[in-house]
């Protein structure tokens, strides 16, 4: 007969318990705050670098470009042109790429063109500068000065000269801007052919849809203004 003793009982431990003991407080985990990153618009040089060539091309082909000459030339092939006689020319102040000299009732004078952000508007002193417009091309800005639009913005304009006197006042050194007629360069008067296009944009506004061949239409696509 086998006589079955109950051996030693063997406690096992229980297991781990999650409930935190009273005499201790929970450790909570930080979360990770959202972070809200707000980026500006990356500068996008192609679109100055298109902006301006296209100008300067529309400006080659508009013949009233006169370059790289001071505003004592400018000044001197203005002085016997009538009131409103005006042509473009690379300005001599290092922060401006051009300059518009024009003929004024006082005088042959310069007037600064601003450029930012692929648009070009005038270097005004008027109180109405803010809403003053601007254009994609300077062909546009001479455009708008000589035609009805210039009377509800018919501002001051500073003119483009050496440091002043402190005695003078913005009154005295601007001028009331009035466009009316180009000052072609000598050496680059337009083709008859550029001339005909200024007359088919003057007399349509929709010059893409006239009947013409389609060489034609892209000769006048290339240059759409009036002036």
């Amino acid at each position: 007969m086998i006589l079955c003793v109950p051996g030693p009982r063997v406690c096992l431990p229980d297991a781990p318990s999650t409930e935190t003991p009273r005499s201790m407080r929970a450790e909570t985990v930080p979360s990770t705050p959202c972070l809200h990153i707000h980026s500006t618009p990356a500068w996008d040089p192609t679109k100055d670098l298109r902006a301006i060539a296209s100008n300067f091309c529309y400006l080659e082909n508009s013949g009233w470009y006169w370059g790289a000459v001071t505003a004592a030339q400018a000044h001197d092939a203005l002085q016997e042109a009538s009131e409103g006689a005006f042509l473009v020319r690379d300005s001599s102040h290092p922060l401006y790429m051009l300059t518009l000299s024009v003929r004024t009732a006082r005088g042959p004078t310069s007037i600064r063109i601003q450029y930012s952000c692929a648009q070009f508007l005038l270097d005004s002193c008027s109180p109405a500068r803010p809403s003053l417009s601007s254009f994609p091309n300077v062909p546009s800005l001479v455009q708008h000065y000589m035609g009805p639009e210039r009377k509800a913005e018919e501002g001051k304009a500073l003119e483009d000269m050496p440091s002043k006197p402190a005695q003078q006042t913005i009154q005295e050194t601007s001028v009331v801007l009035k466009l009316k007629r180009a000052v072609f360069k000598p050496q680059g008067l337009p083709s008859l052919q550029h001339l005909t296009r200024l007359v088919i944009n003057r007399h349509s506004d929709c010059p893409d849809q006239l009947p013409l061949p389609r060489p034609l239409l892209s000769y006048i696509q290339d240059y759409p203004f009036k002036v």
